[in-house]
C-alpha cells in the first residue's frame, strides 16, 4: 500500500488496545526479554519499557485521553454556523468569521469557519457575478454546438461541472438556438 504526501499527513497514530498491553506485560514478567517482547508484538523497545513501568507502579495500562488543544468551534458555534448560512447563503467565509465572532466573542480564523462549514456538510459559496466565483463560460464545439445549422451554443458551467446561469439577466434557450438579453426577447 503506497501512499501520497496528503494521505501520509492525514494518518493518526492509534493507541495500542490494553489487551496488548496486557499479554506484553504478561511475556515480559514470565520472563522474556523486553526486546524479544518488542519483536514479538511488533512494537517499539520505548513501548514495552513504558508498559511495564506503567504495570510495576501499579498504573492501569489502558491508553490515555490524548492530548492537543481543545477545540474553538463548539456545537452552540455549529448550530450559529448553520443558522447564518441559511439567513445569509451568500455571505463570505471572512463575514461569517467576523459574525461568528461577534455574536459568540470567540475569535474564529477563516480557514476554521471554512473547516467547520466543510464539516457541517456546506460548500464554499460565492456571489454571484463575482469575479472569482468559478464560473467560466464554455462554448460546445460539437454535439448541438456548431450543428448542421451553425449556431453557437454558450453554456456556463461552475467548478461542479453542472450547468450554471452567470446571472440572472442572462437566458440560455434549450438547445443552443438562441441567445437573449432578458427584456429583449
Amino acid at each position: 500500500m503506497t501512499l501520497d504526501s496528503s494521505e501520509a499527513i492525514m494518518l493518526v497514530m492509534k493507541p495500542y488496545s490494553e489487551d496488548l498491553r496486557i499479554r506484553i506485560v504478561a511475556a515480559v514478567e514470565d520472563g522474556m526479554p523486553k526486546t524479544e517482547a518488542a519483536r514479538l508484538f511488533d512494537t517499539s523497545l520505548s513501548s514495552v519499557k513504558r508498559y511495564c513501568g506503567l504495570a510495576a507502579r501499579g498504573e492501569p495500562l489502558a491508553p490515555r485521553k490524548g492530548g492537543g488543544r481543545p477545540p474553538k468551534a463548539d456545537a452552540a458555534i455549529a448550530s450559529l454556523l448553520e443558522g447564518d448560512v441559511g439567513r445569509r447563503p451568500y455571505a463570505s467565509v471572512r463575514e461569517r468569521a467576523a459574525y461568528l465572532g461577534g455574536v459568540s466573542g470567540i475569535e474564529l480564523s477563516v480557514s476554521t469557519v471554512r473547516r467547520l462549514m466543510r464539516k457541517l456538510g456546506f460548500s464554499q459559496k460565492t456571489e454571484p457575478g463575482c469575479e472569482r466565483e468559478g464560473r467560466v463560460p464554455e462554448v460546445g464545439l460539437e454535439g448541438r454546438g456548431f450543428g448542421e445549422s451553425g449556431s453557437l451554443s454558450l453554456r456556463v458551467r461552475g467548478r461542479d461541472g453542472l450547468q450554471h446561469l452567470p446571472l440572472a439577466a442572462l437566458r440560455l434557450v434549450e438547445g443552443g438556438r438562441a441567445l437573449a438579453r432578458q427584456g429583449t426577447a
